[in-house]
């Protein structure tokens, strides 16, 4: 049994076959607003048909993976959904249900991500998860006892907007020193920007070509590592709110494994040592030493799968 799985990113969106063994097949991939502003839904479609196209036999499901807050039960998508905001509010599942005559299931990106480390990855035979997500917002998603945490209004599991920092800045969610102003990609070039702008950041802003705004998280954990010390305070930073966040999950949730992963953590992986540090300022000891902790960079065909696992896991959950 084959499902169809769509990852829909604020840049890329992706589709593909996808097997009970997690296996990609049919791979495409497109610019998520192709035909411009406000058409993430044409692209969908285009993407679903295409790869339906390709593989030539049926499909028991699609699963699709949404960077927003999704009503999963309801198949709608929430207010928030900033990096494709023309899919606010609209009932994603009923429409392509309805377009291609299959079960359809829509859920946040992350959790389905924690779906497929739960099935596929290195959660595979525990019962409890938590991935930790931080691209260029910072997602998340928890399983506990073998149920995916969802919350009662999709809410659950945002440890991005988790504040890290009580006197923080006010972060781009509404809130105030949460965990992405200091440990995502968006986060980390921001910080690094403010940085540039005074007389120490000379030597960064250089790098970027003059342009303060061209400043990246790519950029500064690359200057981090050749020992620009304005960079290293920014990654030093930004490795204690991740260990912070450990800590948070380690005390307060107790899982068997957590995964790290997403656009921004093969980056963390060379600091490894200094993100467990800082956990283990935070967590208790040996909650901490029973915890599995592993850094698994995220690509598009992990996210994918994600959206499969996602598929299998409601087809599992309500057959009828």
């Amino acid at each position: 049994m084959d499902v169809l799985a769509v990852d829909v990113g604020g840049t890329t969106t992706a589709a593909a076959m996808v097997t009970a063994a997690g296996d990609v097949r049919h791979d495409r991939r497109a610019p998520t607003h192709e035909g411009g502003p406000g058409t993430a839904l044409a692209t969908i479609e285009r993407l679903v048909e295409a790869v339906r196209r390709d593989a030539g036999d049926g499909v028991a499901a699609i699963g699709v993976g949404v960077p927003a807050v999704v009503h999963a039960e309801r198949g709608t998508i929430g207010d928030e959904a900033h990096n494709v905001p023309e899919l606010a509010g609209h009932p994603l599942a009923e429409t392509l249900r309805a377009r291609f005559g299959v079960p359809v299931f829509i859920d946040n990106d992350v959790n389905a991500l924690a779906l497929a480390e739960w099935r596929f990855g290195s959660g595979r035979g525990a019962r409890s998860l938590v991935v930790l997500a931080p691209g260029t917002g910072f997602g998340s998603g928890i399983i506990l006892d073998g149920v995916l945490v969802r919350g009662a209004h999709g809410f659950g599991a945002e440890l991005g907007h988790v504040p890290v920092n009580y006197d923080g800045a006010p972060c781009w969610c509404g809130g105030r020193g949460c965990l992405a102003l200091y440990a995502s990609g968006r986060g980390i070039a921001e910080s690094a920007q403010a940085r540039a702008a005074g007389a120490k950041g000379r030597g960064r802003l250089d790098a970027a070509g003059g342009r303060a705004a061209a400043i990246d998280a790519p950029l500064v954990f690359r200057l981090a590592r050749e020992g620009d010390p304005e960079a290293t305070a920014v990654i030093d930073e930004a490795c204690r709110a991740l260990g912070a966040i450990l800590g948070v999950v380690v005390n307060g949730l107790n899982p068997e494994i957590i995964v790290i992963t997403g656009g921004v953590a093969a980056a963390y992986a060379a600091h490894e040592a200094r993100v467990r540090a800082a956990a283990a300022e935070y967590a208790f000891k040996r909650a901490l030493a029973t915890t599995r902790i592993t850094i698994v960079p995220g690509d598009k065909r992990l996210s994918m799968r994600g959206a499969a696992a996602l598929a299998f896991h409601e087809l599992e959950r309500r057959p009828a």
